[in-house]
């Protein structure tokens, strides 16, 4: 049996941080999901998806998502239940995800693609760097400057 969702979306508001009593992190917040298509008036429907984090992955979220940004979730659907006030069973659906991966920078200039898997405890940045320490320039190897290649017979695989 196979429980796997991937979306990517926008979040609506920022993630709400919290802590079980035994100390455990969870973060909740909602991805705005475009549908493929279009309504009759031409308009863009999104889906609404409650997602929820925990532990370590709660706290990166928190600290790193905010309103609006582009955001990919991997994990699983949950469905669960409780008794309201008025002792009616309510159902919430939610993704329970562990690996959320933040698709543009806190500025928002789009070019960052940061990873963290709650699963393997380790924060990937695939990100371009900015060093602080030391200027790093990475040149392109193919690049042309205009000056004559110099590959001898040998180097050649045929």
């Amino acid at each position: 049996m196979l429980n796997r969702v991937i979306l990517i979306g926008r979040l609506t508001r920022d993630p709400e941080l919290r802590y079980t009593p035994s100390g455990v992190a969870v973060t909740q917040f909602t991805l705005a999901v475009d549908r493929p298509f279009t309504s009759q008036g031409g308009n863009r429907e999104a889906d609404f998806i409650p997602v929820v984090t925990w532990r370590q992955l709660a706290e990166t979220c928190a600290n790193y998502l905010r309103k609006g940004r582009l955001t990919a979730v991997e994990g699983r659907i949950q469905v669960r239940h409780y008794d309201n006030n008025e002792g009616r069973r309510v159902y919430v659906t939610e993704v329970v995800a562990d690996n959320v991966r933040f698709l543009e920078s806190a500025g928002g200039g789009g070019n960052r693609d940061e990873s963290y898997d709650g699963g393997g405890q380790s924060y990937r940045d695939r990100g371009p760097s900015q060093d602080s320490g030391r200027n790093q320039q990475q040149q392109d190897p193919f690049s042309d400057d205009g000056s004559p290649i110099d590959i001898s017979d040998d180097d050649l695989p045929f």
